[in-house]
């Protein structure tokens, strides 16, 4: 029989505390010392991407950490050139672990002589020599079918719920709301899963950038209102959709986002805005201004992305980590049984 090789972790510079972190929690679970392969990612003086690889990953079975997040380019650069340092260096199978998976929102032509720069990135990837891709919560699922290899994608939405359920003792005051008619999936999955009403904010845009009106639809007046998306940038939506739901008549708003992109003002707009609280993954590292906002608070996602590639690891089921009922033990501490 065959001898299988151990899994083994590298990771880029995006988000090395979450790459520690699935080290730590893929060690706790096999009780079996486990680190990050050792390398250096570096950059000539002329900003291009050197990588070398300290450790023997012949015949291995690789995984690389690394978020597509900002700076975008850089960050995919660092893993199209770890995973050819990798193949080159006869590495068994090269698993891409994305937590936030970057220019997503490119995923389909919306106007003349436009990209479609999802589909060229997932083409890229393939290309380098990416076996399998694990990622979460992609901007639009179709996604996976850019990429003409295996693609798990995870969801944020089972944790959010242990949290949620956790925060919240009294359900039937809350309501879940899409901030748009577009993800109306991914609130009405959440709303499901805990048993609450839900409410869209329909939302009209003049230009990109700029939300010209919004109009809540179904009824908030009295509830504890939760924003569910995949994506903040700069906040401006999320805030505003905050504010017409308390011109609605909302108790409080909270938000539950998968990836904290955060850029430019936003930090500054949730800390003065209505919102009573933003909770954000760790898909994307935290700068210190958003670690140091009083009302931002973060999930760790290091426990399910652990679990996730162990069982791609062994070959068993990832989508078993759509369950609550798995993720309880993998969360264990953070939410005991309420």
């Amino acid at each position: 029989m065959p001898h299988q090789p151990d899994p083994k972790l590298i990771a880029g510079n995006s988000n090395k505390p979450l790459a520690m972190g699935v080290a730590r929690r893929m060690a706790m679970h096999r009780g079996v010392k486990s680190g990050l392969v050792e390398a250096r990612v570096e950059r000539f003086n002329d900003a291009e991407i050197f990588v070398e690889v300290f450790e023997n990953v012949r015949g291995e079975d690789m995984f690389i950490i690394q978020s597509t997040s900002n700076p975008a380019n850089d960050n995919l650069m660092e893993l199209l050139i770890m995973t050819d340092a990798l193949r080159r260096s006869s590495a068994a199978r090269i698993t891409a672990v994305i937590p936030y998976f970057g220019y997503a929102r490119q995923d389909r032509r919306t106007k003349a002589r436009t990209p479609i720069t999802a589909k060229m990135v997932a083409n890229m990837m393939v290309s380098a020599g990416i076996e399998r891709v694990l990622t979460m919560d992609l901007h639009a699922a179709q996604i996976q079918g850019f990429f003409d290899i295996p693609v798990d994608n995870l969801y944020a939405s089972p944790v959010f719920a242990l949290d949620i359920q956790h925060q919240f003792k009294d359900l039937s005051k809350v309501t879940v709301v899409s901030p748009d008619v577009g993800g109306v999936a991914r609130a009405r999955e959440l709303a499901q899963r805990i048993g609450c009403a839900l409410a869209i904010v329909d939302k009209r845009r003049e230009k990109a950038g700029e939300v010209a009106e919004m109009t809540v639809i179904g009824d908030v007046k009295g509830q504890t209102c939760i924003i569910i998306d995949d994506i903040c940038d700069t906040a401006g939506t999320l805030c505003k959709a905050a504010d017409v739901l308390i011109e609605s008549g909302a108790k409080e708003v909270h938000s539950y986002i998968t990836h904290g992109v955060l850029s430019g003002p936003a930090v500054g707009r949730i800390t003065n805005s209505a919102m009573k609280s933003l909770v954000i993954t760790d898909s994307i590292e935290p700068t210190e201004a958003v670690k140091g906002a009083k009302n931002i608070r973060i999930v760790p996602t290091a426990p399910m992305f652990a679990q996730a590639i162990l069982n791609i690891w062994n070959g068993t089921s990832v989508s078993s980590l759509f369950d609550p009922a798995t993720l309880e033990p993998i969360y264990e501490g953070m939410y005991a049984k309420f």
